[in-house]
């Protein structure tokens, strides 16, 4: 237990800076005086207390954290955090430790998975607190406590590896990781701020502006309408919001390079881009004259922004609605929620498969393919102009075989618990792609609150396995990994 402590003690400073957050909802609900300032302070104090207390029992045990160390506090992270993001809901709302435990998780995985309705009627802190965690996870935890708490030392690099996602993850912009990390905040961080000014010039209020473009940058899907986007019924708002989902649905790293080079070269020169577009592009063309040969829409621009915000808001794994998707034939939004687990890029802050992955497993298929008819020929998996080495091309095998049977044994477990086919298949494909709504019983009209406790943590698993791309919980998991 004792080879533990410096890993607590670097625990300890991510919770005190996370119960730090807690100021900003504090503040609001003070100024607004909605009733939940009670339950924020209470709330910030237990969090600042723990951190404090473990901190006291663990500041004199300083060493170099290992990359063994970094997947597990990664793990540790990522679910201690939301037990203490629950503490406002549960004080506040009364809400019960498994349905909080569920928001919270899927807050800081971005899912946009809720439990939660009356959402109009809630103190405007406890929404400013759900997307507030979107915010914060979109980029990740660890990212952000790698950018300000350089002393983790070079620890920092090995948690940094273990939570970004795609599978590159020894590329680097800028040669110090904590400068890396900074990069890619101050972009993300600019992008909210722009993202906020767009929707309070299109017509929100200041509070929904600043809600939402937490919410759409971080791709989580949160709103603070039940009617989510169909409350504002503004095309304007909805073209802002789908230029700003894609946009965070591109790799931060070439957001970083074109702002510091002035260019576009970036993203041009960026091999996931062209696809990212153009699976967007023609399922939003597909699926608009597939509803419009069905009658679901009498005219071509009424389809076409209904299809495009929904297309573009479940690919990118965010969870937006201005109508009921669940309403339209079957085939449309299965087929959304399919793109939602390939079309976002790695770096991005959505979930899936990313889809580098998925354009490697392209080219290796169709190597095979071309292998089958010339055997002794060399024919290498390329992406851009880089030559793919064979432990990335087997680790992205290995990974779509795990995400594969995760997506399975999930689903089986749902059904195993009574509940219907398609809620159960659609319930673990928002799970696990961190999307958020999925169809019948959790579709866009209805939330996750009707799942029995045991449907929910299942539901919660998977989203943490989304987000943590699986191998990083999975590794941890093994008795290899306890060995010494």
């Amino acid at each position: 237990m004792k080879r533990l402590y410096p890993l607590f003690r670097a625990l300890s400073l991510i919770v005190f800076m996370f119960g730090l957050t807690m100021l900003l909802p504090v503040g609001l609900s003070w100024y607004l005086q909605d009733g939940a300032e009670m339950s924020f302070a209470v709330s910030m104090s237990i969090t600042l207390g723990v951190a404090l207390g473990i901190w006291l029992l663990t500041r004199h045990d300083k060493r170099e954290l290992k990359i063994r160390d970094g997947f597990l506090i990664v793990v540790l992270v990522w679910t201690t955090l939301p037990t203490f993001a629950t503490l406002p809901l549960m004080i506040q709302l009364g809400t019960s430790f498994t349905d909080a435990y569920f928001e919270c998780v899927s807050g800081l995985t971005t899912t946009g998975a809720t439990v939660l309705s009356g959402l109009d009627e809630l103190p405007p802190s406890i929404n400013l607190w759900r997307t507030q965690l979107i915010w914060l996870g979109g980029m990740g935890l660890i990212v952000l406590a790698v950018a300000i708490l350089p002393l983790l030392g070079i620890g920092g690099r090995q948690m940094f590896k273990a939570e970004t996602p795609g599978p590159m993850k020894d590329s680097k912009m800028t040669p110090r990781i904590a400068q890396t990390a900074k990069g890619l905040w101050g972009v993300y961080a600019l992008f909210t701020l722009a993202c906020f000014l767009a929707f309070w010039w299109a017509g929100m209020t200041f509070l929904d502006a600043v809600i939402h473009a937490f919410s759409t940058m971080g791709l989580g899907g949160f709103s603070s309408h039940d009617a989510s986007f169909g409350h504002f019924d503004s095309p304007l708002i909805e073209a802002i919001t789908i230029f700003f989902m894609l946009l965070a649905g591109f790799n931060f790293a070439t957001h970083f390079k074109a702002l510091a080079s002035g260019s576009f070269q970036p993203y041009r020169y960026d091999p996931e881009a062209r696809w990212f577009l153009f699976a967007i592009v023609a399922s939003i063309l597909g699926i608009m004259l597939f509803l419009l040969a069905h009658g679901v829409y009498g005219s071509f621009f009424e389809a076409l922004r209904y299809t495009a915000f929904n297309v573009v808001s479940v690919a990118t794994t965010t969870g937006f609605g201005n109508t009921d998707f669940g309403l339209w034939p079957v085939f449309a939004p299965l087929w959304m929620l399919f793109l939602a687990n390939f079309a976002t890029c790695a770096g991005s802050t959505g979930g899936g498969i990313k889809m580098v992955r998925t354009i490697i497993l392209y080219k290796q298929l169709y190597r095979e393919l071309v292998r089958a008819i010339h055997p002794n020929v060399v024919y290498p998996v390329k992406l851009g102009r880089q030559i793919v080495q064979g432990n990335i091309l087997f680790s992205v095998l290995a990974f779509a075989f795990v995400y594969m049977s995760c997506y399975v044994a999930m689903t089986l477990l749902l059904l195993f618990s009574g509940l219907d086919p398609l809620s159960s298949l659609s319930a673990i494909a928002a799970c696990l792609s961190n999307t958020g709504p999925g169809l019948n019983l959790v579709g866009p009209s209805t939330t996750y609150a009707v799942l029995t406790d045991f449907q929910t943590w299942v539901c919660t698993l998977s989203m943490l396995l989304g987000r943590l791309e699986i191998f990083t919980l999975l590794v941890v998991l093994t008795p290899a990994f306890w060995r010494k």
